[in-house]
């Protein structure tokens, strides 16, 4: 059969830090209590100029130089973001230009912080249904777009950033130890949309809006879902919890990270948290994760690697890969 390999792995944050100190001087906050509640301690953000899609481009190139590829190698990329460069077109369609890929096809998906995971189901099952042999799937995101600077409850969780994988079709013979993606689950309810949303948008205030969010109901759902999602993923390979070899969360909170591990039994030592550095980068968070810790040597081929992410809608899903 025909299984999904990543090839190539790459990441870039914008050179712009903003640590905690500095957004205490601007609103009622600390460093202390966004720590103790969050566990973030900076995040980069752009500036003036900046474009989701110079963040995606770069992350892309990444990738692509770990794959020991050229553009014109890719058959498809799929961009996972929230804050597009323009209404229309696809960020995914100015990646390509940028890249100088004049073949292939190219989109963006919408699923928020989930959005990663949800193109990880996109690319697979368009390599696993012979319409692609690579695909560049990235996530990349500027948060800091859409964030009400004086609601302290959200404006210090986000950050911005890329990152981006290929994935290429490979020969395997259906074990679960051959690399690639072995499965991805996805999930959403609808009726959750007044816990985790934007309140504006083209067609209902004609503006961009802000990020607005309950978050005591987010944190309960995110470890309950996020948890059946991983369960759904693993009994779906015929594997367990300690077959794992490196959990590789959505970077949304430390508790929320620590509070899933707990309910899983997964160790601590096998959770790669990034959170502390980067913030929540809705798409970009899981990529983002993941190519810190190949890039570190953490994950090594024939490793079991668990991806999972909730965002708003809700949104959630889980996908585990053999590296």
């Amino acid at each position: 059969m025909i299984r999904s390999k990543i090839v190539g792995c790459g990441a870039y944050l914008p050179p712009t830090v903003l640590t905690n100190r500095e957004i205490a001087e601007r609103i009622d906050t600390s460093d202390e209590w966004i720590r103790e509640r969050t566990g973030i301690r900076q995040r980069h953000v752009v500036v003036d100029g900046e474009k989701t899609s110079d963040l995606a481009l770069q992350a892309s190139r990444n990738a692509l130089t770990m794959a020991g590829m050229d553009a014109n190698e890719i058959d498809l990329i799929v961009c996972a973001t929230t804050t597009p460069d323009e209404t229309f077109p696809a960020t995914a369609t100015t990646l390509q230009a940028r890249l100088n890929m004049n073949h292939g096809a190219a989109f963006d998906i919408q699923a928020v912080c989930s959005g990663f995971i949800y193109g990880m189901a996109v690319a697979d099952n368009f390599i696993k249904a012979g319409m692609a042999k690579t695909v560049l799937l990235v996530g990349a995101e500027t948060m800091s777009r859409l964030l009400d600077w004086n609601d302290r409850t959200t404006c210090v969780l986000f950050g911005d950033g890329a990152g981006a994988v290929v994935l290429q079709a490979s020969e395997s013979a259906d074990g679960n130890a051959d690399p690639g993606v072995l499965n991805t689950k996805l999930f959403s309810d609808g009726r959750l949309h007044d816990l985790l949303y934007v309140d504006g948008g083209p067609s209902s205030t004609q503006t961009t809006g802000h990020l607005r969010m309950q978050g005591k109901e987010v944190f309960r759902h995110a470890v309950t879902n996020i948890s059946a999602a991983i369960v759904a993923s693993l009994d779906e390979a015929g594997l367990t919890i300690s077959d794992i070899d490196w959990f590789v969360p959505h970077q949304a909170n430390q508790r929320i990270l620590d509070g899933t591990a707990r309910k899983l039994g997964i160790a601590p030592e096998k959770v790669v948290s990034t959170v502390a550095q980067h913030g929540n980068t809705s798409a970009a968070s899981v990529p983002l994760a993941l190519a810190t810790a190949v890039a570190d040597g953490r994950i090594k081929k024939g490793h079991l690697v668990l991806l999972e992410a909730m965002g708003g809608g809700f949104t959630w899903g889980a996908s585990l890969i053999r590296w």
